[in-house]
């Protein structure tokens, strides 16, 4: 029984360290696009470079989704550094695309939205984290509706309809919401699935997969609530 105990209290200190380190590289993924938002916002260099640009700025784009889905299809391959650089590259090329924020929106319901976000964020991670109910169901009921939204806003570019903009909006935060609380889920049980002897090396791995997709969950649910909050300039 003794033994029985000492490693099931191994077992949990081993996922919640991993967990920490999931979460802890989002922070850093977030304080970095932040940052680079800031800097872009404030430097009309910069803005004429990124804005003033198809190219560049289109280019940053497809520079993003590339990085994305080498890091989502081959991080079993990548090593860990090159893991870990690409998300800090692609947290930061994310900042500067999403610099227009500060232009469009007032800074104070910029930062009340964060706060909303990040409660809600908060949430329903915990939720996630702690419910005993299975949340694969909800979670692929969820990714249907992302599969949603990004159809209505391909077709909604072409329509420019403001109504249909906003109730993508609505529905985001609710699609992103659920995606929260399934992808912390997902994440909990990959950390209670891994061997006990997996070296540093594939545990940052996971670690950087795990912060990307809640990174993503968060980027997206602070969008939505800026479009509906949002204060504009």
């Amino acid at each position: 029984m003794h033994s029985s105990t000492v490693q099931h209290a191994r077992t949990q200190s081993a996922v919640n360290a991993f967990l920490m380190s999931v979460y802890n590289w989002m922070a850093l993924g977030l304080l970095l696009t932040a940052s680079v938002a800031w800097y872009v916002a404030n430097s009309q260099a910069m803005l004429n470079l990124i804005f003033g640009n198809r190219m560049v700025f289109f280019g940053l784009i497809i520079a993003e989704f590339g990085m994305v889905i080498a890091i989502s299809a081959g991080i079993q391959r990548m090593k860990a550094g090159t893991a870990t650089l690409l998300f800090m590259l692609y947290s930061a090329l994310n900042g500067a695309t999403l610099a227009s924020i500060f232009i469009v929106y007032t800074q104070s319901s910029i930062f009340a939205t964060f706060v909303v976000c990040a409660a809600m964020f908060g949430t329903c991670s915990i939720y996630g984290m702690v419910t005993k109910k299975d949340l694969t169901g909800i979670g692929n009921f969820m990714f249907m509706g992302l599969v949603g939204i990004i159809i209505a806003s391909v077709v909604n570019i072409f329509l420019k309809s403001s109504g249909m903009a906003m109730l993508i909006s609505y529905v985001g935060v609710v699609v992103f919401v659920g995606l929260t609380a399934y992808d912390t889920q997902k994440i909990k049980t990959m950390a209670l699935s891994q061997p006990g002897d997996l070296d540093s090396g594939t545990l940052r791995k996971g670690a950087i997969l795990g912060a990307l997709t809640l990174y993503l969950d968060f980027i997206n649910l602070f969008l939505m609530l800026l479009r509906i909050m949002g204060d504009r300039d």
